[in-house]
């Protein structure tokens, strides 16, 4: 039967990424996440070892080691491709449309509409 011990000693043999993966899925509410934890064992048998511990190290990595992150690595191959770098922003929000369109429709006290509109024209063909 494949109970959560089961799960813990299939993956120490496959490594410690797999090991480090399954004891995540494990640590909280261990029989809602049995089948999850399952799934990534069972993929053992289509891709092997090496494959399925380099693709748990990959997705621990990036910091989503769920069973469809794993397999999602396994089928595009992209297992032994290095994490991809972050900005060094932190995560933080950026305005997109850049700083030219930040003010563009910034009015002046009692400039209506047509009065920005205007001011929009006269400054495009200056």
């Amino acid at each position: 039967m494949r109970t959560p011990a089961w799960c813990r000693t299939q993956s120490v043999q496959v490594g410690a990424a797999c090991r480090e993966v399954i004891d995540g899925l494990l640590e909280v509410n261990a029989l809602y996440r049995l089948r999850a934890a399952q799934g990534v064992l069972g993929l053992r048998k289509k891709y092997g070892d090496a494959r399925l511990e380099a693709a748990c190290a990959k997705a621990t990595t990036v910091g989503d080691p769920s069973y469809r992150t794993i397999k999602g690595i396994l089928v595009a191959g992209t297992e032994t491709e290095p994490a991809p770098e972050t900005s060094g922003d932190g995560g933080a929000a950026a305005f997109l449309h850049g700083p030219t369109r930040l003010f563009s429709t910034a009015t002046t006290p009692g400039m209506t509409n047509d009065d920005r509109d205007d001011h929009r024209h006269e400054e495009g063909a200056a």
